[in-house]
């Protein structure tokens, strides 16, 4: 029993030497290229760091996916900014464009305006709805300053919702894989769902 509690050691160490600069790498690049389910990400790094014995590994966890989201979004928007004020536009521009269909920027301008920060916090919570609220913000003409500070707290809220649908799926079952397969399933079908419902009506 203490062998195998000495050999569980090196490979927590392992983990988190691996885990965290993982994750921050890969929320970092989904921010910046949204493919990447960076929720899914967060959860499975979630379910991990709950069978796990050393202090704080949930902490880490928030902290590294919220800052490299954070970081994300605000390189993002610069590059978008700059693409706004250029008269040829920029790639990253374009592609944030082709993300956000015209009936769905069209909804987030109208909510922009009426509701400010608020609905920059919550666009990071409803799937699909960061790109066209950030396109928002930019033909809104808002500085990275402004932008930064609600995207703050819409950083924040992501990673403790995410890292919440982990907690659930890891205290579910005992070994890590399993949560780790029920977390990414839950993240997949939470970020599927508005669209189906969207397609019903």
């Amino acid at each position: 029993m203490l062998a195998a509690a000495t050999s569980a050691v090196p490979t927590e160490v392992t983990q988190r030497a691996l885990g965290y600069p993982s994750l921050f790498s890969l929320v970092l690049i989904g921010a910046l290229v949204p493919v990447v389910p960076t929720g899914a990400l967060v959860s499975s790094a979630a379910v991990v760091a709950f069978h796990q014995t050393a202090p704080f590994s949930l902490a880490l966890v928030f902290v590294t996916a919220s800052l490299a989201a954070f970081l994300g979004d605000a390189a993002l928007y610069w590059l978008g900014r700059r693409g706004m004020r250029s008269k040829s536009g920029s790639r990253w521009l374009e592609a944030i464009r082709s993300r956000a269909p015209e009936e769905r920027l069209a909804q987030a301008r109208g909510k922009l305006a009426d509701h400010g920060v608020a609905v920059l916090v919550l666009s990071r919570l409803v799937p699909a709805g960061r790109i066209p609220v950030m396109l928002a913000c930019l033909m809104a003409d808002w500085p990275l300053r402004r932008f930064s500070r609600g995207n703050v707290a819409a950083c924040l809220a992501w990673a403790v919702t995410y890292q919440v649908i982990g907690i659930l799926g890891g205290s579910l079952f005992k070994e890590p894989w399993e949560g780790v397969a029920a977390a990414v399933v839950l993240t997949l079908t939470v970020s599927a769902v508005p669209g189906l419902i969207r397609r019903v009506r």
